[in-house]
């Protein structure tokens, strides 16, 4: 193994990239030298993407709709690509142009970035991968396929004019401070009865019409597993202040959001994609952060998964 000091002078030695890229397994130890992708500035968002309209009718612009077609309902892939009831849009309002709500203009020019959850450089279609994986609870499509090429070439469209490698006010969701009392699931049942239910259901399973969900299931066999992003408490929290309820965002205080954050995690969902037969162990390589996952919560352990 080598020396902290032994690996810098490697790499300043390379003058290849991708010669570069290919220590970063052998390095991971060694995380002083990654970089994250920066926090978006504060202040509103002044990026607009292009209009629908100005689609162009040619063999780009049929990609370009078929990447929002999948975009806005995902549940074509249902049983191919993914494996519960959720949409890309869900999380990623307005057709992913809603900034604050992980708008793809605000994603696709940071693309190629390292990433802690895998600790490796990641493309932007691996990104779109790691979604289905997680939030979709399925397969990501294999790089080159039709769906893949699509959806890329839908996130490429909407940051038309957008700078590259420069975060934009509105990308992610805006960080909250930390919650001034620690966030409580009791307090967050009564968050959501009176805010959420009415949309997502008193049993967080969502609600459907005509046998499609119009509001997503938040926990539970059909919602996203242990391994999304979502089911991180602050990053739960940071998305619901900014964005719920549908059409009142920054309604709730945050605290609320902190507390009805921890009232939606705090339920079983479908178990982390990572786990290896014992949820003590990916809890300790994968969950080292503010989730419920293999923790007791009114007498239950979670983290089993659903079937």
């Amino acid at each position: 193994m080598f020396t902290k000091a032994e690996n810098i002078k490697m790499l300043m030695g390379f003058t290849s990239i991708t010669l570069a890229l290919t220590l970063s397994n052998a390095m991971a130890e060694d995380k002083d030298y990654q970089l994250e992708l920066p926090a978006a500035p504060s202040g509103t968002a002044t990026f607009v993407p292009p209009d629908e309209k100005d689609i162009p009718d040619n063999q780009f612009g049929e990609a370009v709709r078929y990447g929002m077609s999948l975009f806005n309902n995902t549940q074509q892939l249902r049983g191919k690509y993914v494996g519960n009831e959720l949409n890309c849009s869900n999380c990623h309002l307005d057709s992913g142009r809603k900034a604050d709500s992980a708008p793809l203009w605000g994603a696709f020019p940071m693309y190629p970035a390292y990433r802690s959850k895998n600790d490796h450089v990641n493309t932007i279609e691996e990104r779109i991968q790691g979604c289905f994986t997680y939030s979709m609870n399925g397969t990501p499509p294999p790089s080159g396929s039709k769906e893949l090429t699509a959806l890329v070439t839908y996130h490429y469209w909407l940051s038309t004019g957008a700078p590259v490698g420069k975060a934009l006010p509105g990308r992610g969701f805006p960080t909250l401070e930390k919650a001034k009392s620690e966030p409580s699931v009791s307090r967050g049942k009564n968050v959501y009865v009176e805010n959420c239910a009415i949309c997502h259901g008193a049993d967080g399973q969502g609600t459907k019409v005509n046998g499609s969900y119009a509001f997503p299931p938040l926990w539970g066999k059909d919602s996203f597993n242990w391994g999304a992003g979502m089911h991180r408490v602050n990053t739960a929290a940071d998305f619901i202040k900014a964005n719920m309820p549908l059409g009142k965002p920054n309604s709730l205080t945050d605290q609320q959001a902190w507390d009805v954050a921890a009232f939606m995690n705090s339920h079983e969902r479908p178990q982390d994609p990572r786990f290896k037969g014992k949820a003590s162990e990916t809890a300790e390589t994968f969950h080292k952060h503010q989730c419920f996952y293999h923790k007791e919560v009114d007498g239950t352990l979670l983290g089993k998964g659903t079937k």
